[in-house]
């Protein structure tokens, strides 16, 4: 759940980028932001925070690839090396043994 919050989340982003040009990607932003948090509040329910609000950083992986994909922007190699360190975090944080 918590993952498909971070998809919604990032998504409504790029929306909201595009959106100064455009408002109907404005309020698709809107849209995917507000099920981002619907999507959030119901993992909360099922799962111990210190574990499900960790995953959110997976929002930053999206956004890195929209900003390659749709943005234009190029995935240097310390961005990668960011990204994958928040994901090791993510990772030690969400273990339990």
């Amino acid at each position: 759940m918590m993952i498909i919050s971070a998809f919604l989340t990032a998504t409504g982003q790029l929306f909201w980028k595009w959106g100064h040009s455009n408002l109907l990607y404005m309020l698709l932003g809107f849209i995917c932001y507000g099920l981002g948090a619907v999507f959030m509040l119901k993992a909360f329910s099922l799962e111990k925070l210190s574990v499900a609000y960790p995953l959110m950083c997976m929002s930053y992986i999206f956004a890195l690839f929209y900003g390659d994909f749709f943005l234009g922007e190029d995935i240097t190699l310390k961005k990668a090396i960011a990204v994958a360190l928040l994901g090791i975090g993510v990772t030690l944080t969400s273990y339990e043994k």
